[in-house]
């Protein structure tokens, strides 16, 4: 489709075979176009970081057809590679290295030249406040520092589309704004973002376009005031409805006090 970046259709992901066949996606169809803040959303076990590793080329093994940048992600994987960005939900790091060396090995596996590299990766990390943590070793790390150092990499290389699996995991407050603000300018200037959480006041406030699937299928697609109801005037209240309990309750009367119910 005219100015798409990524096209999706009719994606499927299974694990193991036969009685133990699990159907993680059973069939997802999306168009994205850029610029867009796209708010992937589900319950846990409901197919979004195997959608998203999926796109990025990770997991190589799946039914449908999928463009990204006009390409065929199976035959063109590497080169698609070379113009997308991915923070994992749990990414693991070269902990004996330190910031400085593992900006510059990420990089340089994208081929930029050392002093675009030098230059970035400077600016990156002035910019999340860890230029004095720049050349200590990352296994004295908390996980906050060690989650920036993983979203700098995941955007070192100007990527045209970034995909994101819990990206605010275990930042502090002035950081969440920080990321927030920063991937809301990322869209402005023509990138797109692929943006998985499960925190819906965040995903509501940023997202231009939410995208919300259950049991490996897409339930809900569209903007938040387009999908928005009466009865689920939040996107939590939105999410509970169409993945939760019919009746959206839970009893928690005698959680404690030794009887149960279904």
């Amino acid at each position: 489709m005219e100015n798409s970046q990524i096209t999706i259709r009719n994606l499927k992901k299974s694990y193991g075979k036969g009685d133990y066949k699990n159907e993680v996606l059973k069939g997802i169809n999306l168009v994205i176009h850029p610029g867009q803040i796209i708010g992937y959303i589900g319950p846990n076990g409901a197919g979004k970081s195997t959608t998203v590793k999926i796109l990025c080329g990770i997991l190589p093994d799946f039914e449908g057809e999928v463009t990204i940048f006009g390409k065929d992600l199976k035959t063109e994987s590497m080169e698609i590679k070379k113009h997308i960005g991915y923070v994992p939900e749990t990414g693991a790091l070269y902990d004996l290295l330190t910031p400085n060396e593992y900006l510059s090995f990420i990089g340089t596996l994208y081929g930029l030249d050392k002093d675009k590299l030098e230059s970035r990766a400077g600016n990156l990390l002035s910019f999340f406040g860890m230029e004095k943590h720049s050349d200590q070793r990352m296994d004295t790390f908390s996980k906050g520092m060690k989650q920036k150092i993983l979203i700098m990499a995941g955007i070192i290389n100007n990527p045209d589309i970034i995909f994101l699996d819990e990206p605010l995991s275990g930042l502090d407050a002035n950081t969440v704004i920080l990321v927030k603000d920063l991937l809301i300018r990322l869209a402005k200037d023509g990138k797109t973002i692929f943006y998985c959480s499960h925190l819906m006041d965040v995903v509501e406030k940023i997202s231009d376009r939410i995208i919300l699937i259950n049991n490996g299928i897409v339930v809900a697609d569209g903007t938040f005031e387009e999908l928005k109801t009466e009865k689920a005037g939040t996107l939590e209240m939105l999410f509970a409805q169409l993945t939760g309990r019919k009746d959206n309750e839970i009893n928690t009367e005698n959680l404690f006090n030794g009887s149960h119910k279904n």
